[in-house]
């Protein structure tokens, strides 16, 4: 049983805040098998991050968030970027031709780019799996929705801990039953549903401090932007 980190930011999202290596020691410290760095349409610190993860005792598996029309998916084991505001079965398909998975993050929170509201119910079903315990959580009630959602639909579950610093790592894990500790075994044992999760509550204050943060650099970013 391997437990997997399946949603964490680098300082490459717009709203990420450290480099790839404190990502690495904090999945090392707290005793994860597996990393996975998702990044807002970015993928070249997920890159980054597979390639040094044996440094680090960890299995590596590349990775981002993308941004369909209808929300967030998470592209999971791909071998290049995925484009964004794709329509969203597109973006499935875009992540399956790069041998990926896409597992759908926090589907039921619009304020977060949930697909849930903007997409049917049969359509949402052609993910591979739904993110059922999101740790930046206030109520719970979104994950509460969407492991509902999963069940009632035969959908395999993940959790990530959607961590946009390094110490939120390893919040909420997947604990993935795969038969080798390779991407492949890693990624058909998720796809399969050899999955449970296990998580804790984001602090709310350390979430509230990521939101803060995360506007702070979009902002800044745009204001860059503007004067390139």
């Amino acid at each position: 049983m391997l437990t997997v980190e399946l949603h964490s930011h680098s300082a490459l999202s717009y709203d990420g805040r450290d480099p790839v290596e404190m990502l690495l020691e904090q999945a090392a410290a707290v005793g994860l098998d597996a990393l996975v760095v998702t990044d807002h349409d970015e993928f070249a610190a997920s890159r980054e991050a597979a390639e040094l993860a044996p440094e680090y005792g960890l299995l590596g598996i590349a990775g981002m968030e993308v941004t369909s029309e209808a929300g967030h998916v998470l592209a999971i084991g791909i071998d290049e970027q995925v484009p964004s505001e794709l329509p969203f079965e597109e973006t499935i398909d875009a992540i399956h031709d790069r041998g990926g998975i896409a597992i759908v993050p926090h589907p039921f929170q619009k304020s977060r780019s949930g697909v849930a509201p903007n997409v049917s119910t049969e359509v949402l079903r052609s993910a591979d799996a739904i993110e059922v315990y999101n740790s930046r959580l206030l109520t719970g009630r979104s994950n509460r929705r969407a492991e509902r959602f999963a069940r009632k639909y035969g959908l395999p579950m993940t959790a990530g801990s959607d961590a946009h610093i390094a110490e939120m790592v390893g919040q909420a894990v997947t604990l993935v039953d795969a038969p080798e500790t390779t991407v492949e075994s890693v990624l058909e044992a998720i796809r399969t549903g050899q999955t449970t999760v296990e998580g804790k509550r984001t602090p709310w204050r350390i979430s509230f401090r990521q939101m803060a943060g995360g506007v702070k650099r979009r902002i800044k970013n745009r204001i860059a932007d503007a004067f390139v």
